[in-house]
């Protein structure tokens, strides 16, 4: 089994900063992928940002320059610095993982409990 903890979130000023990092522990051999999702009221779960243990990132266009993810491969923890935050990045913010647990298994998924980020105008 995987344990995803979050920490970070929280309310901030429009045009603010923010962290969220996630830890991962348990049975890991490897972590191809780590990735943050936000859910906003209303509105289906969305990709936010993914990074490989190679270190290439993804983006999805309404973040892109404002927000960037990292990751401690030694630590397995990923973390996303907020900048510039708008009110339309108000969501509930979720850590995702691909977990392998030996060398030819196929990774699994698992998902953070969920932090709320909200931004006032």
């Amino acid at each position: 089994q995987v344990q995803l903890v979050e920490s970070g979130g929280g309310l901030v000023q429009a045009g603010g900063s923010m962290r969220l990092s996630c830890a991962a522990s348990g049975s890991i051999f490897s972590i191809p992928t780590m990735g943050w999702y936000r859910q906003a009221p209303g509105k289906q779960r969305e990709l936010v940002a993914t990074i490989t243990s190679g270190g290439n990132t993804n983006y999805a266009d309404s973040v892109k320059g404002r927000f960037t993810i990292s990751r401690d491969n030694n630590k397995n923890t990923v973390s996303l610095q907020m900048n510039s935050l708008k009110p339309e990045d108000t969501a509930v913010y979720y850590c995702n993982t691909e977990v392998q647990y030996g060398p030819w298994t196929r990774p699994t998924a698992y998902w953070g409990q969920g932090t709320q980020v909200t931004v006032s105008s």
